[in-house]
């Protein structure tokens, strides 16, 4: 946290001395068919928690056979794996795996304030956070902890201000969300009109990718902290950089010089198509010439060579189509990925790259205007997380004074 000086009447404590704080047993139970909620990180989805969306739970038998920790209503579960910092307050008796700690507050610290505290907390958590392969905050990490304690009422006031504020942020976040999902259908349907897509499959004029491409390949996949650089590194992209028809620059990250001269099939060039692998995945780009000898981070690499314009393939593989097919073919079971033996099936209409490029003319008249403001709406959102993000922030830190401030100007630049 901040060392900036508190307010008055405000004070530093350690976190372990104004909660309890709770670890759940190791061992899982089983069957989960009791009444009592057995929550995971999935079933986190705003500032409550109240069941598991799977419908999983234990019996009052379970919990007493297995000496299992239920947390309480206001007790704040904050994620000590995974999603480092992920942070919900409990409202109905819930038992959990790992993944989570339970800090039940107590008479110096109010739920929401606490739950405030620790999602602005999540760097602090982060940096603490150790394990090579999965990162994992001890509940002496916790209890370590120092945090800014203001008077209790006024850890209502607090609380009751972003509450108010966060929801109209997530609002208008939500409206950008739904607005970007309309925008992609119809960017779809253009798309697929425009390639006679319908047409190719209809005729056989359809071939797999690898019979068109020089090469398709996967980038590097980083274990936590492993050749990550704050500054002087090479950019490397990543799948959420990746949109379908552009990549985002704001938010690259770096790896070392070691490791980009270990990974010298990650490296790309202008004119690579990368290909989301997961979360969304099929979602596909041209490299910029700006990008041209960076890296990626479990990106698919495909590399056209001279049968396939970059942008043509870009477009089909961005269309329902194709996103059909690597839905289909996606694996695992926590997490689906697309691989890259699938993403050498994929058939492809075999046509002639001048009709190839007259129909990249084509779409760029059409579909132009739709990425723009795509890109438009993606910068909002990016705008009010970090808006969401500094507001939370300085009124848990006593940056300004909650009964006299406003959050009106948190969604200036963001049209409505």
């Amino acid at each position: 946290m901040s060392n900036a000086v508190l307010p008055s009447g405000w004070r530093e404590g350690r976190l372990g001395y104004l909660v309890e704080t709770h670890v759940p047993q190791r061992d899982k139970p089983d069957p989960l068919t009791g009444p009592i909620p057995w929550v995971r990180i999935e079933d986190f989805d705003g500032q409550e928690i109240r069941a598991s969306k799977s419908g999983q739970g234990v019996t009052p038998e379970q919990v007493a056979a297995m000496n299992l920790r239920v947390y309480t209503p206001g007790t704040v579960l904050c994620s000590c794996s995974c999603s480092m910092g992920a942070t919900a307050i409990a409202r109905e008796p819930l038992v959990s795996n790992q993944t989570f700690i339970g800090l039940t507050p107590g008479p110096e610290i109010e739920s929401r304030f606490l739950f405030y505290l620790m999602y602005v907390m999540r760097e602090d958590l982060q940096a603490k956070a150790t394990g090579a392969i999965q990162q994992y905050l001890a509940r002496d990490d916790f209890r370590s902890l120092r945090v800014p304690v203001p008077p209790l009422e006024e850890q209502r006031c607090i609380a009751d201000f972003l509450d108010a504020e966060t929801a109209r942020i997530d609002q208008v976040a939500l409206k950008r969300r739904q607005m970007r999902s309309l925008l992609a259908q119809k960017r779809e349907r253009v798309i697929e009109s425009t390639l006679g897509l319908e047409r190719a499959q209809m005729t056989d004029g359809l071939v797999p990718l690898k019979c068109l491409v020089a090469d398709v390949t996967v980038g590097i996949v980083i274990t936590p902290a492993k050749w990550y650089v704050d500054v002087g590194g090479i950019p490397a992209l990543r799948g959420l950089n990746v949109k379908p028809g552009f990549i985002s620059t704001s938010d690259l990250v770096q790896i070392s010089g070691e490791g980009h001269a270990e990974n010298r099939k990650s490296r790309l060039n202008a004119g690579d198509v990368v290909v989301v692998r997961t979360g969304q995945a099929g979602a596909a780009a041209v490299v910029p010439a700006e990008l041209d000898g960076a890296n990626c981070i479990d990106l698919i690499v495909v590399r056209p060579g001279s049968k396939l314009s970059p942008r043509y393939l870009q477009y089909v593989l961005n269309s329902g189509y194709a996103s059909a097919r690597v839905a289909e073919h996606s694996v695992g079971s926590i997490q689906a990925h697309f691989n890259v033996g699938a993403m050498k099936q994929i058939p492809i209409p075999s046509i002639p790259r001048a009709e190839q490029d007259e129909i990249v003319r084509l779409l760029d008249i059409r579909v132009g205007a739709l990425d723009l403001l795509h890109r438009e709406l993606d910068r909002q959102e990016q705008l009010l997380a970090e808006r969401r993000q500094a507001l939370i922030t300085a009124a848990v830190t006593g940056q300004f004074d909650v009964s006299t401030a406003s959050g009106r100007n948190v969604t200036d630049g963001v049209s409505a």
